[in-house]
């Protein structure tokens, strides 16, 4: 059992997660089935900002991520073509509408990139992995989830989003593209079950979280309709609501309570950050930032900060639950085999040992097109940070697991 999380960092954040992905599907291992790949024991992918863009278009179409969506999204010139639609006349004049916003615009960009793609499409087509696409309620400030049980909260209907809208809501930044607007009919069908899967609310911190999150959505009344922007306000990583709802369970028996006895062998969360870090460029002079410099740090340098925050949070979390399941396993009944172990996989741009190639990656921008030459570079050092990671290589070892060769070794560095 895994999954995977993919952070927010435009076409950056893009290459570098695929670069991920192709070592996971390099990575190949014996099962009772026969020979797999760590990437189709994937169970779950989850992607904020332009780590959606990777999620969404791996659930939809598979491996063809591996030969379409260079050609597909990170090698079109997307934002020329983005700019290009907002500046068409039949752009410019929907835009004077106050129903019609930017994000609009890039949500019918991403129509040709999902191939119109809905939900309701993966769930008939490939229903595994599972997706989740996370935006930030604008109001509250909480992740809001794009799956089914959010959307039963408001009393919708998650089948017929098209995957184009829920990645353009998680990449909506703000003051650069416009809110994307929900509308909430909470309270008028019968009542779904809660964010908080129904648990008791005194068991823990993060089940009380969830249940007054799925509160403020259950009056329509009050709350008619839901504005969204960009996940990485909330959670750049991706990540909290992944650990929210498996703390909020109980305990890892509950989570993977319906899996047969013995079943689990390895719980494995491989966490991508392709963040920049923490702009420090302001600090160099006495001149008051200018406004741009101030946009650009609350947006992008706090999200990091509270990413940092974020990984400790998923560090303790992850022992916690590494303790239950040293009790759990092997037990009668219980769906952890006996050798069952948990690994904690965080791949991130700052681990690159070669600095100056780091920081050449690290300063690519944020933005939803970057040169063909970064884009292979920040491949290659996605498929080497994961390569390379401590964690990464204890489970390779314990899989007996070997790698494919899938490109360049490293940044910069062509296959011979």
């Amino acid at each position: 059992m895994a999954a995977v999380t993919l952070s927010g960092g435009g076409a950056r954040a893009a290459a570098f997660g695929l670069g991920v992905l192709q070592e996971l599907k390099a990575t190949r291992f014996e099962t009772q089935r026969g020979e797999t790949t760590l990437l189709d024991e994937v169970g779950l992918v989850s992607g904020v900002s332009g780590g959606s863009i990777l999620a969404a278009y791996y659930a939809a179409f598979g491996d063809e991520v591996f030969t379409r969506f260079e050609h597909d999204f990170l090698l079109v010139n997307f934002q020329s073509g983005l700019i290009r639609q907002a500046l068409s006349p039949a752009s410019t004049y929907r835009l004077t509408s106050p129903w019609w916003g930017r994000t609009q615009v890039l949500a019918n960009q991403l129509e040709s990139v999902f191939r119109g793609t809905t939900f309701g499409d993966l769930r008939e087509r490939r229903p595994w992995p599972r997706l989740l696409v996370t935006a930030t309620d604008l109001t509250t400030g909480v992740p809001f989830e794009f799956t089914p049980e959010q959307f039963a909260l408001i009393c919708s209907d998650l089948e017929s989003v098209p995957l184009s809208f829920a990645v353009a809501a998680s990449s909506a930044v703000p003051i650069l593209l416009s809110p994307v607007t929900v509308r909430n009919y909470g309270g008028t069908c019968t009542q779904a079950q809660g964010l908080d899967m129904g648990m008791p609310l005194e068991r823990n911190f993060s089940a009380r979280v969830l249940h007054r999150i799925a509160q403020s959505y259950r009056n329509a009344k009050e709350r008619p309709y839901i504005h969204l922007v960009d996940g990485g306000v909330a959670d750049n990583l991706g990540v909290r609501g992944l650990m929210n709802h498996t703390i909020a369970s109980g305990s890892l028996s509950d989570t993977f309570g319906t899996m047969p006895p013995s079943s689990v062998h390895k719980i494995v969360l491989v966490t991508v950050n392709s963040e920049r870090g923490v702009a420090t460029g302001i600090d160099d002079s006495d001149r008051v930032p200018s406004t741009g410099q101030v946009v650009n740090t609350l947006i992008f340098g706090a999200g990091s900060r509270f990413s940092e925050e974020t990984t400790e949070m998923v560090k303790d979390a992850m022992q916690r639950l590494e303790g239950e399941l040293r009790e759990a396993r092997g037990r009668a009944g219980s769906p952890f085999a006996a050798d069952a172990e948990l690994y904690l996989v965080n791949v991130s741009l700052h681990d690159l040992e070669d600095s100056g190639m780091r920081q050449l990656l690290m300063d690519v921008p944020t933005a939803f097109e970057i040169l063909p030459a970064h884009t292979h570079d920040l491949e290659a050092a996605g498929r080497l940070a994961l390569r390379e990671n401590p964690e990464f290589q204890r489970l390779r070892r314990s899989l007996g697991a070997q790698s494919m060769a899938t490109g360049p070794a490293s940044p910069g560095v062509d296959t011979p």
